[in-house]
């Protein structure tokens, strides 16, 4: 859902005291004018027509608002990769192309989200439901990554799933960063985004070893789901699986 609905709810709502929606739905509205760093506790404060002080009855400060924010897109992040990857329907590689596309529109359309997502300069691992919050939508990538290795052909060196998981999202992110949110800066491209993550994607499998065909001949040549690694041994950082935002 468009934050710029959830600001005319709040606005609404906010006569009836609902400071702390309109506070976040304020930063929200300065994140997609200026950037998670380009405005103050105060101009949120003043975006929601309140005092300077009123911030402070729900939040610490200003980084525990973009914390705030940054927990709700990953969980309309999370929401939007699951609808798409659909338990991986009709096939692994189909159900992989949509999280691909899912998780450029949902940079694309929700780039405030996003930018407090990843660019905002808050600890992931500083807020305990943020952190949660990150795996669970990375752990969506991660569970497309398990199916794609199971495709291994045989004979060919099976790729760790979560090495895969951190690859494919690093492509994701990159051309979201770049190329799928609408930035001044973006080079103009002869494909779409998505056409462009795509063919990285393929390349990607193809160097390890995958068939160029990227469907397999029937339901029966997809070996059933295997089970995650051990939280032991994933190599996921402290921060959390999408790491510290830079």
């Amino acid at each position: 859902m468009s934050w710029r609905k959830e600001q005319r709810r709040a606005e609404r709502g906010y006569h009836h005291g609902n400071l702390k929606e309109a506070l976040l739905q304020a930063a929200l509205g300065l994140i997609a004018e200026k950037g998670a760093a380009g405005f103050t506790f105060a101009d949120a404060a003043r975006m929601a027509g309140v005092s300077a002080a009123a911030p402070y009855r729900h939040f610490r400060d200003r980084d525990e608002l973009l914390s705030s924010i940054a927990q709700r897109g990953f969980e309309q992040f999370e929401a939007r990769l699951s609808a798409a990857w659909d338990d991986g329907r009709p096939d692994t590689v189909t159900a992989f192309e949509r999280v691909g596309k899912a998780y450029l529109a949902f940079a694309r359309e929700e780039p405030a989200f996003y930018n407090a997502m990843f660019e905002s300069g808050v600890p992931v691992d500083a807020n305990p439901a943020l952190q949660a919050a990150s795996e669970r939508a990375f752990n969506i990538i991660r569970a497309a990554a398990e199916r794609l290795a199971a495709l291994t052909p045989p004979g060919t060196p099976r790729p760790p799933a979560m090495m895969m998981a951190l690859h494919i999202w690093s492509m994701s992110h990159g051309i979201a960063s770049l190329f799928s949110r609408g930035d001044a800066a973006r080079r103009k491209l002869p494909m779409s985004p998505d056409e462009l993550l795509e063919a990285e994607v393929l390349i990607y499998l193809r160097g390890l070893g995958f068939p160029i065909d990227r469907r397999p001949a029937g339901k029966s040549a997809e070996p059933p789901p295997v089970p995650p690694e051990a939280p032991s041994g994933s190599g996921v950082p402290p921060g959390g699986p999408w790491g510290k935002p830079k």
